[in-house]
């Protein structure tokens, strides 16, 4: 019997041991990640797990996880901790499964959709209710940092907002050290880094949000005064509020190749340029959404396929193309006029529309139209807005991108969509305006 314990103990003493470098590495992996700031020589950087991390990021909320890292970005940011479709651990985990770290957006109320910032009770509720989505994720190991609140200062004239941001930030500090703290910024202006650098001293990083003009940030932020690092948490396509109009009043968009274009010069300009404070950027969207049109921000169509805009971000995450180019836009035009030369149709007017695209592999290209009413269900800064109803259009004939269809019997403003695509889920599109008289 003595001897049967014997031999039953050392099985159990040889299966702990064994047991042991499996169980450390699962503790390592479960461990949340030390993420720093260090400024050497004037330069700021981020380090992750003592390793120096510059973030190569997209904005991404319903989009795709597995193709940010297929394309060699590192990392995406969030607006808030439960999207409505994911929990934020459930986020984190699909991050961590590709090798991706994720600033984790904390919902912080806005004052432009009616929260009071002096009522004290709302402020502390607000506090309380943001702790505990801080300490149900703080020790994931793919979290990078916490973004306290998205645009906080857009149309905003109580600057006790920044002391609540302050208090958030001290209370993250307090319950997590492993992270840094941040809040982003609907531009920048000088009061807005007055209000900060006074009233917001905890945050570690700042961020700011600029499209069309974020081509001057970097002067920007030497002008205003903001000495420490920076990220750009959003920059993309022009918004909607910096393009010329119709003669009725809606914006033009860009086509994609413009679009692809713009992202890598503002990159360059005003992204890699500054490589002593900024430590990174998160491209505005990784997916696709309705604002003000179906394709104005999203790099992704609504069927997932990828614009060139997608092509332009994994050349500067990755210093090559990829292997398969999206096609280009060379034209579209409305009864040979452009976006911009106000098309105004008679109803049931014979209409013709070009789409010119070339494709780099030389793909045959598929085409697809799309006929939508001018949206009027318009947010701000990145509300929910309502995706317009297509219109059935009267279609006389469609070759090769070219279109003959019949305007529409009502008066009123529509949109013309082309999309071209090459059959393995890289594609081009544009929209032109046009009004029936």
């Amino acid at each position: 019997m003595k001897n049967l314990i014997l031999i039953l103990f050392v099985f159990l003493v040889i299966g702990c041991t064994s047991n042991k470098p499996k169980e450390q590495a699962m503790n390592t992996l479960e461990k949340p990640a030390k993420v720093e700031l260090k400024l050497n020589k004037g330069k700021y950087q981020l380090y992750v797990n003592q390793q120096p991390f510059f973030i190569k990021g997209a904005g991404l909320e319903f989009g795709e996880i597995s193709s940010l890292a297929k394309h060699k970005g590192n990392s995406f940011r969030t607006w808030r901790t439960e999207n409505g479709k994911q929990s934020g651990k459930e986020v984190l985990d699909q991050a961590h499964k590709y090798g991706l770290m994720v600033t984790m957006g904390i919902e912080v109320a806005r004052e432009r959709h009616g929260f009071d910032y002096n009522d004290e009770v709302a402020v502390k509720e607000q506090l309380e209710r943001i702790k505990k989505e801080v300490i149900a994720l703080k020790d994931h190991p793919a979290l990078l940092i916490w973004a306290i609140g998205n645009e906080l200062n857009l149309r905003a004239t109580n600057p006790k907002v920044w002391d609540a941001v302050n208090d958030i930030s001290k209370m993250i500090h307090e319950i997590d050290p492993n992270h840094l703290t941040t809040t982003t910024l609907a531009g920048i202006s000088q009061q807005e880094i007055d209000n900060i650098k006074e009233r917001c001293t905890d945050i570690d990083v700042l961020s700011v949000q600029m499209y069309g003009k974020i081509i001057e940030l970097p002067k920007m932020i030497k002008d205003y005064g903001w000495e420490g690092p920076y990220i750009v948490t959003e920059w993309g396509a022009t918004g909607h509020w910096e393009v010329p109009k119709t003669s009725w009043n809606v914006p033009i968009e860009e086509n994609s190749t413009v679009k692809a274009s713009n992202y890598l010069k503002r990159y360059q300009v005003a992204i890699e340029a500054d490589s002593l404070k900024c430590i990174g950027s998160y491209v505005f969207l990784w997916g696709q959404k309705q604002e003000r049109t179906p394709t104005w921000y999203g790099v992704f169509l609504e069927d997932g396929s990828e614009t060139e805009s997608v092509d332009v971000m994994h050349y500067i995450w990755s210093g090559t193309w990829p292997h398969n180019r999206a096609p280009k836009v060379e034209s579209f035009t409305l009864n040979s006029k452009t976006a911009y030369e106000n098309v105004i149709l008679k109803e049931n007017q014979e209409v013709v529309a070009l789409f010119t695209v070339k494709d780099i592999e030389n793909d045959s290209i598929n085409y697809k139209w799309e006929l939508l009413p001018e949206s009027t269900d318009l947010g701000d800064g990145g509300d929910f807005e309502k995706r317009p109803k297509a219109i059935d259009m009267k279609v006389i004939n469609s070759t090769n991108g070219e279109l003959k269809f019949k305007a529409p019997e009502v008066k009123g403003a529509y949109r013309l969509f082309g999309y071209a695509d090459d059959g393995h889920s890289k594609a081009a599109t544009a929209n032109i305006p046009f009004k029936v008289n």
